[in-house]
């Protein structure tokens, strides 16, 4: 079962539930998530399987190895790996959970992003082209369609 929406009623729903659960970051989760269902990926799902983990904040350190994100999911803190990479450029990521959530800012900020799905990738570089300007553009025309069970489960948990 699906649920229709619009892609700018989705995030601000989206943004308000993470809000009210105490995410500093709820702008960036949502935007993120719907981002990411735009573009063909399983962002609701990620994003479930993150909110139920029990941890899912601490402060980044850079080391001579890049930054160990301790497998704390990328959709809570990838607001902060990718404001580290734009202002500290290139880094090397290790124990990184969910890593698809760093594909939408490194898509805006036009930098290069390694593979995340492989447990260590590089964040940073040059971006040469959006391959997501087209999907897009279709979600903000004609709406999305959510898996209505995963959108019921994140909103009311």
């Amino acid at each position: 079962m699906t649920k229709s929406i619009s892609y700018d009623d989705a995030v601000l729903a989206l943004a308000e539930s993470a809000a009210r659960k105490g995410h500093a970051n709820s702008g960036f989760i949502a935007e993120t998530t719907i981002w990411l269902e735009a573009c063909g990926y399983a962002g609701l799902q990620e994003l479930s399987q993150a909110l139920a983990d029990p941890r899912q904040e601490f402060v980044l350190a850079r080391s001579v190895l890049g930054l160990d994100l301790r497998n704390i999911s990328c959709a809570l803190i990838g607001d902060q790996v990718l404001a580290d990479a734009v202002k500290n450029g290139r880094v090397y990521l290790r124990n990184v959970r969910h890593g698809l959530f760093l594909l939408a800012g490194s898509v805006q900020h036009n930098i290069g992003i390694g593979c995340p799905v492989d447990p260590a990738f590089a964040l940073g570089g040059q971006r040469s082209k959006n391959p997501y300007k087209e999907k897009l553009e279709i979600a903000r025309r004609d709406g999305l369609q959510l898996n209505d069970q995963l959108w019921r489960s994140i909103m009311e948990n």
